[in-house]
Parts: C-alpha cells; structure tokens; sequence
C-alpha cells in the first residue's frame, strides 16, 4: 500500500509539472538557452577585436610585422596611424583594445640579431582580454623574429620546443564549456523544479488537501524527491547525447559511473531544493531562493574560474557546493577517462551533503506543518 501511495504521488507530482505553463517553460526554455548561449557566446578566446599599428621604421621588418598582425583572424580590423596622439585618443575611447608602436631601429636592430622591442599598449579596463590580445601580438613578433636571417642563423643553438595539448588537443573551447553544461544545467533544473514543488502546493491551495490525505509526512517528501531526480537524469541524458553527437567532444571514461555519481549529485541538491521550499510561501519566492542559491554555486563551482585562483576563506565556502565535485567528474570522464577510484573520492562529498541536507529539509518541513 505504502508504494502505491508513492507512485501515486509521483504521478501526481509529473501531471503538475507538465500542465502548468509556467513549469513547462522551466522545464524546456532555461536548459536550452543556456546550452546555446554557453557553448557559443562564453568563451575566454579573443577575437574579432581591433588595434592599431603605429610604425615608426622605414625597413622591411616593420611592414612586415604590420602586415602580419593585419594578416591574423584574431583581429577585425588593424588601423595605421602616424600620429602618437591619434593612438592615445584610440586607447581612451576604446575604439581599439591594443596599440602597438614598432621603434624607428626595429628593422636595423632585427637584422643584426640584437633585441628588437615592440610596445604595446594596453586597454586595462579589459584586463583579461588585453592579456590574451597582448599573447597574440607576443606570438606574431616571435615568429617574425625566427624567420629573419639572424634568427635563422640562430635557430641551430636554440632549443627547440614543441607544445602538446592533452585531452584537448586543437584547445577547442566547447570541449572545456559543454562538459560543464551537463553538471550546471542539472543543477538549473533539479533545484527549481524542487523548489517550486511545495510552494505550488501552497500557491494553489491543495497543500492542505496533501495532509490530510493518507500520506505520511516521509512519503510526502519522497514522492518530491523523486520527479526532480527522474527529469534530472533526463537533462543529464540529453546533453550527454548534444555533447557527443551535435558538438563531437569524446567520452572517454565509464557512463555507468558518471550516472551513479549523477544520482549522489541530484540528492543533494533536492535537499537544497526541498529547503528552499519548504520556507517559500508562493512559486514567486521559490523561483528567487533558487536563484539566490544558483549564482553563488556557479560562481563558487570552478565552472568558468579556477578555485585556487580565489582567495582561501572563500576557497571554505566551495567544499559545501556539489557543482564542485560533479564538474571535476563529468569533465573527467568526456576528456581523460577519469579512474573509477577519483570518481568515488569526488562522490563521497555529495553524498554527505545529501546526508545533511535532505534531512534538514525534512525537519524544516515538518516544522512548518505544527
């Protein structure tokens, strides 16, 4: 009798979902913008961004270089300019990100093999991008300087280095983002759909109805459980699919372990969810302490910036997030086939996050009811 009132409540709980309007649209639209706009639009590469040359040498050298900058699909455009102020005035109302100034002895100084120095200067209000487009210019005058007859001649003493990337050997952004994208969306959705269960409940008038029904208060929360879990592993199965079918990025590790790690992942965020549920009085609250939740987690997850990189109080903050621990799992297993023995060492922290915070959802809950 116990399962068939669950299952009747599962079923209950799926009927609400798929005819409101409102949960349709999370269920459809946030999981598909954020594949396209993600794996297309958020990218740390450069591109498409303008400088300007001023070259003050007259010899070979400098065209040279100005024509290879031009010649680069970094850049859009690359305007000339003669006039120092012209390239001050540039910089200050960012009509260009860089500016590069090749010295009156460039071309001389080239030639017999002494240092040859190229300025370049930088629009700091885009520090990361002007670092990037700094790196490109870097690379351009490199290459020039090889091919010069003084580099050539050099060439024989110099050690030769060749650079391998592995698990992502073109540098391909999408390998880095998509993978990522199964975890975050995930997330997205698993949290609202379970923060919005209870609350519709509430919205609608038929919380009470739920009580008074003969469903234990344990049975009420996991028939909530179960729905997110289910359509999180859907999304899950989907964009594993876009990832290798529609993008090409290899899954190299073990499925099977990616979804029983998944399933670690999913509870412990419907306890988060069923939390933020339990203290939301209408699916407006619901939706906003779940975007209250989302953006910290993000930020906090190692998704687009390292967790190193952050400083070391708010390093504390991460080890309570499990985007944390999914992200390092899912990457490893699309690009390095990741060892059966680091997936369960990423899983055990999701599991005591789910110990914690299912039942402390549980007790808000029931604390809600007296």
């Amino acid at each position: 009798m116990e399962l068939t009132r669950l299952l009747a409540l599962v079923r209950k709980e799926f009927l609400a979902l798929f005819r409101d309007p409102k949960s349709r649209m999370i269920l459809i639209a946030p999981p598909v913008l954020q594949l396209l706009v993600f794996s297309y639009a958020a990218t740390l590469e450069v591109r498409n961004v303008d400088v300007m040359v001023l070259n003050r040498d007259a010899g070979h050298w400098g065209s040279e270089l100005t024509s290879r900058i031009e010649a680069s699909p970094q850049f859009r455009l690359v305007r000339r300019t003669d006039n120092p102020e012209e390239l001050r005035e540039a910089i200050d109302r960012e009509r260009v990100i860089a500016a590069v100034e090749i010295g009156a002895d460039f071309s001389r100084n080239i030639e017999a093999g002494e240092t040859a120095d190229v300025a370049i200067i930088l629009d700091g209000r885009r520090s990361n991008a002007s670092q990037i487009v700094s790196g490109y210019i870097s690379s351009i005058a490199t290459g020039l300087a090889a091919d010069t007859p003084a580099g050539q001649r050099l060439a024989s003493v110099r050690v030769g280095t060749v650079a391998r990337n592995w698990f992502n050997p073109n540098l391909d952004f999408k390998w880095f983002m998509v993978p990522g994208l199964v975890a975050s969306i995930a997330m997205l959705v698993g949290l609202l759909v379970t923060a919005l269960s209870i609350a519709r409940e509430r919205e609608l008038g038929t919380f009470d109805q739920l009580m008074v029904s003969p469903l234990r208060t344990h049975e009420i929360l996991v028939g909530k459980v179960i729905p997110p879990i289910l359509i999180g592993f859907l999304h899950i199965t989907l964009f594993v699919l876009a990832a290798v079918w529609i993008f090409g990025i290899p899954l190299r590790g073990s499925v099977v372990a990616l979804y029983v790690a998944a399933f670690f992942y999913l509870i412990s965020l419907v306890g988060f969810g069923l939390f933020i549920s339990a203290l939301a009085a209408t699916q407006q609250q619901a939706i906003l302490g779940a975007f209250l939740f989302l953006a910290p987690a993000m930020l906090l997850s190692g998704f687009a910036t390292p967790i190193a990189n952050m400083p070391e109080w708010l390093q504390i903050l991460t080890y309570v997030n499990p985007l944390r621990y999914f992200l390092v799992i899912v990457r490893g297993v699309f690009l390095k086939d990741i060892p059966i023995a680091e997936i369960v060492v990423e899983t055990v922290p999701m599991a005591l996050i789910a110990c914690v915070t299912l039942p402390t959802a549980g007790w808000l809950f029931r604390r809600r009811l007296e």
